[in-house]
C-alpha cells in the first residue's frame, strides 16, 4: 500500500511540476490569462463541447483501457521487437484525436492534475474523475488482457516463436531463423 501511494503522489508532484512549467512558459505571452486557457480537462461546462459526466467517463474508461492494451500487448515478449514505441504513440494520438473534443483527454492523472490547478474555472473540482477513470480503465485492461492472450506462465510451456521454426519454413537470406 505504500508503494501505491508514493506512485500517486509521485504521479501528482510530476503533474504538478510539469504544469507550473507550462503556466512559466506561457505567461512569457504578453497578456495571456490562465483560467480556462490550460487545456484541462472536463465535463459539462467545462468539457469543450459539452459531454456530461458519464459520456466523459466512459470515454475516458474505454480510452485509458485501449492504451493499456496495446501497451501490454506491445511490450511482451510476443510482440515483434522495436515496434513498441510506435504502436503505443500512435494510439496515444488517436486517442487525443478521438477524446479531445470530448475532454481534452486525460487517460493520465498527472496530465489531467498538472493543469488543473493553474487553470482554475472549475478544473480542479473535476479533477477526481480523470483520477479514477483512468484507473478503472487500466484496472480492466490488467484484468482482461491475460484473459485474452494469456499469462507469461501459460505462455511457457509453448514459446511462440519457436514454434514459428517448427512451420518447416524455408530458411535463407530473406527467411533468416526468426528469434
Amino acid at each position: 500500500m505504500e508503494g501505491a501511494a508514493a506512485l500517486l503522489g509521485g504521479a501528482g508532484e510530476g503533474g504538478l511540476l510539469a504544469g507550473l512549467l507550462i503556466f512559466v512558459i506561457a505567461e512569457g505571452r504578453e497578456g495571456f490569462e490562465a483560467t480556462g486557457n490550460m487545456a484541462a480537462n472536463g465535463y459539462g461546462d467545462h468539457s469543450p463541447t459539452g459531454y456530461s459526466l458519464w459520456a466523459v467517463a466512459i470515454a475516458e474508461i474505454v480510452l485509458t483501457a485501449v492504451f493499456l492494451f496495446v501497451i501490454l500487448g506491445a511490450t511482451e515478449e510476443r510482440a515483434p521487437k522495436g515496434f513498441a514505441g510506435l504502436a503505443i504513440g500512435l494510439t496515444l494520438t488517436l486517442i487525443h484525436l478521438v477524446s479531445i473534443p470530448i475532454s481534452n483527454t486525460s487517460v493520465n492523472p498527472a496530465r489531467s492534475t498538472g493543469v488543473a490547478f493553474f487553470n482554475g474555472d472549475g478544473a480542479p473540482g473535476q479533477l477526481w474523475l480523470f483520477w479514477v477513470a483512468p484507473l478503472i480503465g487500466a484496472a480492466i485492461a490488467g484484468a482482461v488482457y491475460p484473459l485474452l492472450f494469456g499469462t507469461r506462465e501459460q505462455l511457457a510451456e509453448r514459446p511462440v516463436r519457436e514454434e514459428a521454426l517448427d512451420t518447416g519454413r524455408r530458411r535463407g537470406p530473406r527467411n533468416p531463423p526468426l528469434r
